[in-house]
């Protein structure tokens, strides 16, 4: 008995604590929008969108932004954007990495293919 509970422990241990979190899921998905603008041909951000998502989830005004500058700072190593608090840089850096993965693993061709479906309404074709 005692194993098992131990076992059960390790098991919630391990399960990412941030997988219901909806500012770090919001973070992702802004970086992969911003990432499928920059990666897949054709694809523009739908900025505005991304704001009302933001909305929706309760999260404070400027959060769009912020994750904006916070990308934008990182991948430019400081040259654009602005350094966010080290909770919001932190969450930016773990979506780059998972969104990096993802590019690797499914080829970049299927990712921005998948990009498209899940993330309608905030990517779009370029006109």
């Amino acid at each position: 008995m005692r194993y098992a509970l131990m076992f059960a422990g390790l098991i919630m241990a391990a399960t990412p604590a941030h997988a219901a979190d909806p500012h770090e899921a919001y973070v992702t998905m802004v970086l992969q929008a911003f990432a499928a603008k920059v990666e897949c041909p054709g694809t523009d951000l739908v900025y505005q969108d991304l704001v009302q998502k933001a909305q929706e989830l309760h999260l404070p005004d400027g959060t769009t932004e912020q994750v904006r500058k916070a990308i934008a700072y990182m991948h430019t190593g400081g040259k654009m954007g602005e350094k966010q608090s080290d909770t919001l840089m932190r969450e930016v850096a773990i979506a780059t990495q998972t969104t990096d993965l993802d590019q690797r693993r499914l080829g970049m061709t299927t990712w921005c293919h998948d990009q498209k479906s899940r993330l309608a309404g905030y990517i779009r074709t370029k006109e």
